[in-house]
């Protein structure tokens, strides 16, 4: 088997010991496994207007896991995707209830300032991990904290008088599209899937077919051999945590333009940033891989919605399959030796 093979393998392996964990776990817990994933498909792909739900959530689970995926191939680790996810929220609407613009300039303003905020958001830990060696991971989870609650205080005091919301933003601002929305059955699907297919084939094409991205992921390998090349080490690792704040930026743009449009006082973190790290392990950090990834999880969350209503199970089991598939990708050691066994016997 080649290694190409065993690396699209073990994401299916994993999936599949997921589910079939989720399972057992519905059988002991006494629940029909049969009637909980057919009412788990029927939620996410039974109704046009279910399927439109499912794509509206892949569109900032592709962009939240293209952030953590860029960030792992130049090496570093971005845990810090749902608070630059929450800036760039906020930033997008911020623009979006300022004025009112033809949209031709308005949107792409609203757009360009949430990439442009959840980028200032990670430049601060990419600055000090290139200048301090200070750990990225650290500042990236207190940085999520800070964010959550100054952009509650800005919401509360700055874009409302003492509300717990902001106003809805202007059309001009909007990613709604009533053409897509009538196709699915007046879904919330927005034309911020075609951003986030263009982000992906951005990550790539940037990583795999330019001169830059080839010295990010040389940085990434080895610090010390690509300064001996004479790559800027400290340019490089600010720049890679740069694009990832981007992608977590229009991330949140997707939500604050499209799905809701506006923003509100949040209790607790959104965890479409901290799923993106689950989308981009089971996709292998790459972009088509990430595509498939976040379908998968867009698929899991839309249909676990229904599946209290059908078969009476709990939706949060949804969450113990998507934490196992997590684990069995986190394992994928375990599983390339397995697949390595059967081969040498086949060779045998």
């Amino acid at each position: 088997m080649t290694k190409r093979l065993r690396n699209l393998f073990i994401p299916v392996i994993a999936v599949l010991l997921g589910i079939l964990s989720g399972t057992l776990i519905m059988i002991v817990s006494g629940y029909d496994p049969i009637a909980g994933f057919t009412s788990l498909w029927y939620g996410a792909f039974g109704d046009l207007y279910y399927t439109g739900e499912v794509i509206r959530q892949v569109t900032p689970y592709i962009l939240s896991g293209l952030a953590v995926a860029f960030a792992f191939r130049v090496g570093l680790f971005n845990i810090g995707v749902e608070g630059q996810l929450i800036v760039g929220w906020l930033a997008a609407v911020w623009i979006g209830v300022a004025f009112e613009l033809p949209k031709v300039i308005h949107l792409p303003l609203a757009i360009l300032t949430a990439a442009v905020a959840g980028a200032i958001w990670a430049f601060i830990p990419g600055l000090l991990k290139a200048k301090f060696r200070v750990h990225e991971v650290i500042v990236t989870i207190m940085m999520n904290y800070i964010a959550l609650h100054i952009t509650n205080y800005i919401i509360r005091t700055v874009l409302s008088e003492k509300s717990d919301k902001t106003k809805t933003i202007f059309e001009s601002a909007s990613l709604r599209s009533p053409f897509l929305e009538g196709l699915t059955d007046y879904s919330r699907l927005h034309w911020g899937i075609l951003i986030s297919l263009a982000c992906a084939f951005t990550m790539w094409f940037l990583l795999e077919k330019t001169t830059i991205g080839y010295e990010l992921r040389s940085v990434g390998f080895n610090h010390h051999a690509s300064q001996y090349a004479g790559m800027n080490v400290n340019r490089n690792i600010i720049l890679s945590m740069i694009i990832s704040g981007a992608f977590a930026g229009l991330a949140g743009a997707m939500e604050g333009l499209g799905t809701f449009g506006y923003a509100a006082v949040k209790g607790g973190f959104t965890g479409v940033g901290f799923d993106g790290i689950a989308v981009a392990l089971l996709g292998g950090n790459t972009a088509v891989g990430v595509i498939f990834s976040a379908l998968l999880f867009g698929a899991l969350k839309v249909g676990a919605l229904n599946m209290p209503l059908e078969s009476g199970i709990p939706n949060e089991l949804v969450d113990i399959i998507i934490a196992l598939i997590v684990f069995f990708v986190a394992s994928s050691y375990m599983i390339r030796w397995i697949i390595d066994r059967f081969n040498n016997k086949g060779v045998k």
